[in-house]
């Protein structure tokens, strides 16, 4: 319950924080990153048709995370367009720019996703636990 509390009482305070123009991977762990990209694409399916949603990553996607994402969602069925540095601030008509922050909590073992999918925002806290990363709360969304 204590550890549920802190996760919670976590995610809402950094939850604004992602709107610093900060996106990417900012975790130095050899934890296995790819169950967070299943847990992602498990969340965007539903809030997000596949079939029916056209995503384009608005940041380079070269860190464990981002390339485990980027095949998962392909997999699911999402029409992606990658990253291009040369139009970064243009998104394609009809698609959702998309973007992700991973990070840690100074001294815990807790870490937050938060993915930036148009205008809304969805976070989640997660701990890391023999080598994987498994939730520390519930997903939260922000409109």
């Amino acid at each position: 319950m204590r550890k549920h509390t802190i996760a919670m009482l976590f995610t809402l305070i950094l939850s604004g924080c992602t709107t610093t123009g900060q996106y990417g991977n900012f975790v130095s762990t050899t934890a296995n990153q790819e169950k967070l990209a299943v847990d992602t694409a498990q969340q965007l399916v539903i809030l997000y048709p596949p079939a029916k949603t056209h995503l384009e990553l608005h940041q380079a996607t070269p860190d464990a995370f981002g390339l485990a994402l980027v095949n998962i969602l392909r997999e699911r069925g999402y029409a992606i367009l990658e990253f291009n540095s040369k139009n970064k601030e243009q998104t394609a008509a009809g698609a959702l720019p998309l973007h992700y922050v991973l990070d840690k909590a100074d001294t815990s073992n807790l870490y937050r996703l938060t993915l930036k999918v148009g205008n809304q925002s969805i976070t989640r806290p997660y701990l890391e636990q023999n080598g994987t990363f498994v939730p520390a709360g519930y997903w939260t969304r922000k409109e």
